[in-house]
Parts: structure tokens; C-alpha cells; sequence
């Protein structure tokens, strides 16, 4: 096939990343790539610790996927021998260790679960247990001749809990040092991850020059937010999305972010260019974040589902539980922000200061949808139902 031109490649790949390391490398990657006529070899890897693989991974997925699309190659790495040894990166301790029997179960939903994204025709599918099982005491001995202990405490992770005096295990060690042989056994020229595996993807570098190979560049990606809009989506934290998970739940979930993090979840996880997300943002929040949920079910199932998660989500939030004989008001203020609007209505609320307060701490839903900024516009319409606090229940006509 015939590649595109190196450059607009790059800026393909640069759009929703944190850093390319080195940028130019890739530059000449994708030059020598084009005029060879052969595909980049680009590496991602997955321990299986958990059976379910969420948004936070579909960042990485994404930009396997334009990688994909660019004509390159794509090798999914599915880590069922690191998933023994546990990932330290983002540790504030030792990750407990996961058994044989649960790596194998969640490694076969991995496989299936990656094809919600990537194009299986032209996606290659690898297990590390593959070599690193076979690692005779000779290998491994020069593989720990490659790397000092200095350089690995250098680590962020390691350097704080080592000045913390937190446990650090011999195990923890060897995890950086297996994840780069593995670069060197797929002969890898790029090497995607979240921001907190750029020590492991660097030091794969290093490896590859010692095997004599051209090393490989690091592609790094924002560590996603999960739901709560603080921590990162994590499956033990309660504030994840998964892959897997039905078009109603992940529409739903989708819904509940905040307006500020759904801007976030749109340069990340949506196809929406620049001007078009311009364009959204000029719209009121509510149907910004539909479009949002609609596409990404629609990409994680089918047009038709995020069609129904969408009428699913609209009849649920007209039928809860709002009472039918509520107090009708009527809003006269060419304001339109929901401070203004909750003084001018409510019973309950008598200062612009308690006004905010309450807003802020999450007390005002109107038309089913939370408002936690009080100078954020409600919606463009001309009556809509709103409620106040845990018990105040209004219909509001705009004059």
C-alpha cells in the first residue's frame, strides 16, 4: 500500500498524546517507512490483572487503532507472564500477586475484548509467556547486568517509597527489565503506554541498542480520569467504563461526568476534530455530552445501540421520581446563568452566596442533569423542570 505523507502521519499520531520520545526519530521512522514501502512494527502491551478492560486502555487502543488505519502493523502484547511478576509503575506498594488460573480466564476476554477497537484482519495478537517462560538463568543474569539499581530507584514511583521506607520488592525490580526484552524479542520500532510506563518504554530502548536493534519510540498518552473526575479509572476504584460493559451503562456513566471532564473524554476518546469540539462547546453541555456518549457506544457496539442507550436514557430520567403536582415558576431575567436562575426561584434559597454553595456542592438538577458550576447557562428552552436541594420540586416557564 502506499503510506501518506510522513508528516501528516505524525500529526495523526501527535493529536491527544503527552509526549513522543524521540519526536524526530519517529519523523525518520515513518520517512524510511513510506519510502520502503513497509509497515512500522508498533507494540502495546496488556497485563491481564483484571477480566475487564476499560476507557482508560481505549486511549491506547485508539491510537493502535491510527497507527492501524496509517497502514503500520499493530502487536497487542497480552502480559500473562508480567501479570506474575506485577506491574510497580503508579505503585505506592507491592501489587498483590494474581494467580495462574485468573491470568489465563482474564487473559482470553483480553482477546476478545481488544476487537471492540482494533481491526482483528490486520492485528496481531502475542503472549510474553511465549519467551519469557523459556528465559534460561544466563539470559536473565545478562539482562540484569543491563540496568543499575541506582538508575531504577531513580524511578519515581521507586524513589518515593524508598524514601518513605515503604516495602520495595526484588520482584518489583525485574518488572522494568522483562517489559523491555520484550521489545527486543518483538523487534518493536514504536512502543505505545500511559505516561507512568515511560521509565519501562525508555529503558526497552536501551535494550534493543544492546541487542544490536534500532530502538524503539516511546508514544506516551494521557492517564485517563475516570468518573469522578480525580483518580485514575481504575475497576477496584469504582470509577471505570468498560469495554464490555452494556450500551445503557456506558452511556449512563457517561452522562454522569462532569461538563469540565467530558472536554477531556472528547480530545482523548472522540473522532470529533478541533473545530467541530469548537463548535460543540458553543452548544449547551447537555447535548454536547449525548453526542458524546452516542459515539462512544456506537463505536464500543453499533449505531443502532447507542440509538436505544439514548431513548433508554431520556425515558429513565422523565420518569424519576419527580412528583407530579410540583409549584410552577416563572423565570423573567434575561439571565441565563443557573445562580440567577436558582434566586430567582427557589423558596428555599435566599443569598447569591447560599446559591452557589449549593450549586457547587452538587444541589441543582435541571432537566435530569447535575450543575455543579454556578455560572454555568441552562438550557435554551422555554420550560424545563428543576430541583433544588433534596426536596424543592419546580416546573420553571421562561418569560
Amino acid at each position: 500500500m502506499a503510506f501518506a505523507d510522513p508528516r501528516e502521519q505524525l500529526k495523526i499520531i501527535k493529536r491527544g498524546t503527552e509526549a513522543i520520545i524521540p519526536e524526530d526519530e519517529l519523523l525518520s521512522k515513518l520517512e524510511a517507512s513510506a519510502k520502503d514501502n513497509r509497515p512500522l512494527k508498533v507494540k502495546a502491551g496488556f497485563d491481564p490483572t483484571s477480566p475487564d478492560l476499560h476507557l482508560g486502555h481505549g486511549i491506547i487502543l485508539k491510537k493502535l487503532r491510527d497507527f492501524q488505519a496509517l497502514g503500520h502493523e499493530v502487536l497487542f502484547l497480552i502480559g500473562d507472564f508480567t501479570a506474575y511478576i506485577g506491574d510497580p509503575s503508579g505503585r505506592s506498594e507491592t501489587r498483590p500477586s494474581i494467580s495462574k488460573e485468573e491470568i489465563i480466564k482474564n487473559s482470553k476476554t483480553y482477546e476478545r475484548q481488544v476487537f471492540k477497537v482494533l481491526d482483528e484482519q490486520n492485528t496481531q495478537v502475542l503472549s510474553n509467556s511465549h519467551w519469557l517462560s523459556e528465559l534460561g538463568p544466563e539470559e536473565f543474569m545478562r539482562l540484569t547486568s543491563l540496568v543499575n539499581v541506582s538508575r531504577i530507584l531513580d524511578r519515581d514511583d521507586f524513589s518515593k517509597r524508598y524514601k518513605e521506607g515503604v516495602s520495595i520488592s526484588l520482584r518489583e525490580f525485574i518488572y522494568p527489565l522483562v517489559q523491555a526484552y520484550d521489545s527486543v524479542q518483538m523487534c518493536c520500532d514504536i512502543e505505545l503506554g500511559g505516561t507512568d510506563q515511560t521509565f519501562n518504554i525508555l529503558l526497552g530502548r536501551d535494550f534493543q541498542r544492546h541487542y544490536g536493534q534500532s530502538p524503539q519510540v516511546g508514544v506516551f498518552l494521557p492517564i485517563l480520569e475516570g468518573t469522578d473526575g480525580t483518580k485514575k479509572m481504575s475497576k477496584s476504584l469504582g470509577n471505570y467504563i468498560g469495554l464490555d460493559e452494556s450500551p445503557q451503562d456506558i452511556y449512563g456513566k457517561l452522562m454522569s461526568i462532569s461538563d469540565e471532564l467530558m472536554w477531556r473524554y472528547y480530545l482523548l476518546l472522540s473522532t470529533c476534530d478541533e473545530e467541530e469540539i469548537k463548535e460543540l462547546k458553543a452548544r449547551h453541555p447537555m447535548e454536547a455530552k449525548k453526542a458524546l456518549a452516542s459515539e462512544i457506544v456506537s463505536w464500543l457496539h453499533d449505531p443502532q445501540s447507542a440509538l436505544e442507550a439514548t431513548r433508554d436514557f431520556e425515558t429513565k430520567f422523565s420518569k424519576r421520581s419527580f412528583p407530579e403536582d410540583v409549584k410552577e415558576k416563572v423565570y423573567s431575567s434575561s439571565s441565563r446563568k443557573v445562580v440567577d436562575l436558582v434566586l430567582e426561584v427557589s423558596d428555599s434559597v435566599s443569598t447569591r452566596g447560599q446559591a452557589k454553595r449549593l450549586i457547587s456542592q452538587g444541589g441543582l438538577v435541571i432537566n435530569g442533569e447535575k450543575y455543579a458550576d454556578p455560572n454555568s447557562v441552562f438550557p435554551d428552552d422555554t420550560a424545563f423542570e428543576v430541583k433544588i436541594g433534596k426536596k424543592e420540586f419546580l416546573k420553571v416557564e421562561i418569560k
